[in-house]
C-alpha cells in the first residue's frame, strides 16, 4: 500500500518517456522487457537543456535548494511552474528535469564533483553535463542512500543494479479501464494507448497526458493504477454476490477494481484509518457510478474475500518519485513488521471458513513480505497458502519487480481458510 499517495499523483515524472514491453510470460519474469530506449543516466542527453536561460536558472536554483533540504520535488516543481506560466514547452520540460534530476541524482552528481562543494549550482551544472565517468559503487552510480544500497544488495543480490536502474526511470502512465471493454473504439480514443502486458484491465499511455481532460476519464471509465496494483486486486478472484472486505483501502484503487470485476453486484466494505483517503474513495466511487462499495465500513458477518494491502516501506514504488528515497527515514522501517503482523491477524478474523485472504505490499523487503506470511501461517494453522495464479515464485507467492515486469514492485501471499 502506497502511503500518502493521490490517485493522480506521480503517475510519471514530468519528463516524457516512451516504454515498450515484450509480451511473453516466462515463469516469474516477463521477457523481453525494454525499460527504456536509453539507460537512466544517458537519457539526460535527450533533455533540451539549452532552454534554461540565465533568468530561468536563477529562479530554479532556490527550488533545487529546497528539494535538497527535504521539500518534496513534485510540490516544489508545481509551485515553480504555477509561478512561471510564461515558460515555453522546452523550458518547462528542462525545468522539470532540473528539479527532479538533481533531486534524484544528488549522490552521483556529488561523486562526480570529486570533492568540489555540492552546491545547487554545481549539482545542476553537472547534471546538464552528465559526464560518463565510471563509478565503482552502486550507491554512487544509481544515486542511493547507504541504507538503500544495503537493502537492494541484501534482498536482490545480482539484480540490485537492474532494479536500481529501473527505479531511476519514471514509471509509465498506467490506467485501469472499468465498466467498459478495452476495444478498438476505446484504444482509438486514447491516442498511442496500448494494452498492459499482463493485466487484462490496463492501458499504458505515452508521455504525460492530461488525464483529467480525457472524456473517458470524465465518464468514469478510467482510473490511474499501476499494472502491478491491478494484479494484486485480481488475486482476490472476487465474484458477484460475495461479501468482500478491503481492510486497508486507502483512496480505493483496488476497491474500485473489485467493484468493477464483480459488475457492481458484490457487497464491498472499504476500511481505512484515514478519513481523508476514504473521502477520496467516496468521490471516485461516485464518479464511476459504483453502488456496491460501503465506505468506512466493517462487516458484521464473515466475508468471502479479504484483502490486506498493508502499510509498508514502499520501496517497490520508488520510481514514482525521484526524491522519495531521500525522504525515507530508515529508522522507521524496523517498526513495520510488527504493525503488518497485527493488521493481518486482525483482518483474518473477518474471513469465513472456505474464504480467501490476500496479504500484499509494495516493497521488496523480505521482513515485510515472506517473513510476515510465514509468521502468519505458523500462528494461524487454519489458513493454507494457495499458489499465485499470476507470476508465481517457487514458493507460490506473487511478486513483480520493475526491472523484470515493468511494473512497480509488489508482493502478495494468498490463503484459503479451512472449511
Amino acid at each position: 500500500m502506497v502511503i500518502n499517495s493521490h490517485p493522480l499523483y506521480q503517475l510519471s515524472y514530468r519528463g516524457i518517456y516512451r516504454t515498450t514491453f515484450g509480451r511473453e510470460v516466462l515463469g516469474n519474469r516477463v521477457g523481453p522487457v525494454n525499460l527504456s530506449g536509453t539507460p537512466a543516466w544517458e537519457r539526460l542527453g535527450e533533455v533540451p537543456w539549452s532552454a534554461i536561460t540565465l533568468e530561468v536558472r536563477g529562479d530554479l536554483l532556490p527550488v533545487i535548494a529546497r528539494v535538497l533540504y527535504g521539500d518534496a520535488a513534485e510540490r516544489a516543481l508545481d509551485r515553480f511552474l504555477r509561478a512561471h506560466q510564461e515558460l515555453s514547452s522546452d523550458q518547462r520540460r528542462a525545468s522539470a528535469e532540473a528539479v527532479f534530476g538533481v533531486g534524484l541524482w544528488r549522490r552521483r552528481l556529488a561523486a562526480l564533483l570529486h570533492g568540489v562543494p555540492a552546491t545547487p549550482e554545481a549539482l545542476l551544472d553537472t547534471l546538464i553535463a552528465h559526464p560518463s565517468d565510471p563509478l565503482d559503487r552502486l550507491a554512487d552510480r544509481a544515486s542511493l542512500p547507504d541504507w538503500l544500497e544495503r537493502v537492494l544488495i541484501e534482498e536482490l543480490h545480482d539484480d540490485a543494479d537492474a532494479f536500481a536502474n529501473a527505479i531511476n526511470l519514471p514509471g509509465p502512465v498506467c490506467l485501469r479501464v472499468q465498466r467498459t471493454p478495452i476495444d478498438d473504439e476505446l484504444l482509438a480514443s486514447l491516442r498511442g494507448a496500448r494494452r498492459c502486458q499482463i493485466s487484462p484491465l490496463g492501458l499504458i499511455l505515452p508521455g504525460r497526458p492530461n488525464i483529467l481532460g480525457l472524456p473517458a476519464y470524465q465518464r468514469g471509465l478510467l482510473e490511474p493504477q499501476d499494472e502491478g496494483s491491478q494484479l494484486i486486486g485480481l488475486l482476490l478472484d472476487a465474484q458477484p454476490s460475495e461479501t468482500i472486505l478491503d481492510f486497508c483501502a486507502g483512496a480505493g484503487g483496488k476497491t474500485l477494481l473489485l467493484a468493477d470485476v464483480t459488475h457492481d453486484r458484490a457487497t464491498i466494505h472499504a476500511h481505512d484509518p484515514s478519513r481523508e483517503r476514504l473521502s477520496r474513495l467516496r468521490q471516485r466511487a461516485a464518479r464511476a457510478g459504483f453502488t456496491s462499495i460501503r465506505v468506512d465500513s466493517l462487516p458484521t458477518a464473515p466475508c468471502d474475500r479479504v484483502l490486506v494491502d498493508a502499510p509498508c516501506s514502499e520501496l517497490g514504488a520508488l520510481r514514482r518519485g525521484p526524491d522519495l528515497r531521500w525522504r525515507i527515514d530508515p529508522a522507521t522501517l524496523d517498526a513495520l513488521p510488527a504493525l503488518q503482523r497485527s493488521i493481518l491477524s486482525t483482518a483474518a478474523r473477518h474471513v469465513r471458513p472456505g474464504g480467501r485472504l490476500v496479504y500484499a505490499t509494495c516493497t521488496i523487503r523480505r521482513a515485510e513480505n515472506e517473513e510476515i506470511a510465514l509468521h502468519f501461517e505458523r500462528t494461524h494453522p487454519d489458513f493454507h497458502r494457495l499458489p499465485s495464479p499470476i507470476l508465481p515464485t517457487p514458493d507460490g507467492f506473487f511478486r513483480v519487480l520493475p526491472h523484470l515486469h515493468a511494473t512497480d514492485g509488489f508482493f502478495a501471499s494468498i490463503w484459503t481458510r479451512s472449511p
